[in-house]
């Protein structure tokens, strides 16, 4: 089975550990992305804030690999506190239409860079 890593600068860069995505068999199986702005910085003020950035960063790693928001599949969301499922869900619906993707949201203990949420995904190339 062949795989190719996806990276842009579009996106933060990953740490030495990880690619931002890797393509394989018609799917790209994206990292999860904290919500850092391009000078790898944790973007301030709400969750919806950081859950809008988290998207962002994943829109530009999909396009880097020849797909888009549309074409995501699955998602897996991580927040450090259930307290704010209301708040990043109140952002999150902006992006996709009828046809949503499935989904996971969990809470966890820590997040790198101690922010409150993360997200993943798994789409469709074209």
């Amino acid at each position: 089975m062949s795989k190719v890593a996806v990276f842009t600068d579009k996106a933060p860069k990953p740490r030495p550990v990880y690619s931002q995505a890797i393509v394989a068999k018609g799917f790209v199986f994206c990292s999860g992305q904290i919500p850092k702005d391009l000078s790898g910085k944790i973007v301030e003020g709400t969750v919806e804030d950081r859950t809008h950035q988290c998207i962002a960063n994943l829109k530009a790693v999909l396009e880097a690999a020849g797909s888009s928001l549309d074409d995501v599949v699955e998602v897996n969301v991580f927040l450090s506190d259930m307290g704010d499922f209301a708040e990043m869900n109140k952002v999150y619906e902006q992006y996709w239409g009828e046809v949503k993707p499935a989904r996971t949201c969990v809470a966890v203990k820590t997040l790198p860079d101690h922010t409150d949420v993360e997200i993943k995904c798994v789409g469709l190339v074209r």
